[in-house]
């Protein structure tokens, strides 16, 4: 089962008004933040680490030998201590929660860390997390939500491991307006930056088709945010787990590489300028991963895209100027 897409706010159901709307002309939040006015600013960020070896290595290598600069963790897979030993000796690498409230995969499985009595909701019959986001809706409440929340955060802290910034696998914490509640709750009061964006969402709107009441939900939310002390994302870029491979079926290497770094260029052209936070999955080739998803061609098409050098050379090209959650944030508080 492949993850689904991360939505805003009550976007699992069918839209039906395919609305557009007028770029807006004010001030984005990466000007707010102190970045030039008219550039792109990006969080190229790696999803699922924590989850398998491959994907810690993916990610580790998609930073240290390419163009990626943050990723987030899942903090109840079995993988998760090999990537806090890392880090510990690592920190300078930009990390998050990739907050996790399902456990998708049909022979690899994971629970809830807050114990399986204390969030019965989020629990299947096999005694793991639901496969699927809509079993969450239909089972979970939010205070079950919320204590999963903080119980993956309690063990990152204990860990020793102070995340940078909060989101939200396979988009679950999106699911519903309560759950979303939530999770903004605990970032504001933690004060750790929220994946969201509250900005212009030209990339969002294209690929979502919002409707103008969804739109306006995420520039109040935006705000919301903002007045928190917390850096708020004007756009996010999140279709590359749908770029399946050359159409010739073709799953060499050089073939993922050439496609999906091609894909990378067309997706970051159309951007516009202020502070998007790009999506992938990036995984090293083994023969184990397979056996755990079938979604190998598109995560290992991430990472040999994000070593690409010519895809480095694009973003230079570009002007294109790299950032982190922790800059973010920092620069955040140094903003009245």
């Amino acid at each position: 089962m492949k993850p689904l897409k991360t939505k805003v706010l009550l976007l699992l159901a069918a839209l039906a008004c395919h609305c557009s709307f007028a770029q807006t002309t004010e001030t984005t939040y990466a000007e707010k933040l102190g970045y030039p006015k008219g550039k792109k600013i990006l969080i190229i960020h790696v999803d699922d680490v924590g989850m398998s070896y491959e994907s810690n290595q993916g990610a580790i290598k998609a930073i240290r030998e390419g163009v990626a600069n943050s990723l987030s963790v899942m903090m109840p897979c079995g993988w998760v201590p090999g990537f806090v030993n890392y880090w510990k000796e690592n920190k300078d690498i930009d990390a998050g929660l990739h907050l996790t409230m399902t456990s998708e995969w049909k022979d690899y499985r994971w629970g809830p860390l807050a114990g399986k009595n204390q969030v019965k909701g989020l629990v299947d019959p096999q005694g793991a997390m639901w496969r699927g986001v809509a079993d969450v809706v239909k089972n979970a409440s939010p205070d079950e939500v919320e204590m999963e929340i903080r119980a993956q955060l309690e063990r990152a802290r204990t860990m020793g491991f102070e995340p940078t910034h909060l989101d939200s696998h396979m988009g679950t914490l999106f699911a519903k307006p309560e759950f979303l509640e939530r999770y903004l709750k605990v970032g504001m009061q933690e004060k750790i930056p929220v994946m969201f964006p509250g900005g212009h969402n030209t990339a969002i709107q294209a690929e979502e088709k919002m409707i103008a009441e969804r739109f306006e939900m995420t520039q109040q939310v935006g705000k919301q945010l903002w007045n928190a002390g917390l850096p708020v994302l004007d756009d996010l870029e999140n279709t590359s787990y749908g770029w399946k491979g050359p159409e010739n079926g073709d799953k060499s290497e050089k073939a993922l590489q050439k496609y999906k770094t091609a894909k990378y260029m067309e997706a970051l052209g159309k951007l516009k300028p202020g502070l998007t936070m790009v999506i992938m999955h990036c995984t090293i080739h083994t023969e184990v991963f397979p056996k755990i998803s079938d979604s190998w061609p598109t995560r290992e098409g991430d990472f040999l895209a994000m070593i690409d050098p010519e895809l480095k050379k694009y973003i230079e090209k570009e002007g294109i100027i790299l950032t982190t959650w922790r800059e973010a944030m920092q620069r955040r508080q140094k903003t009245k």
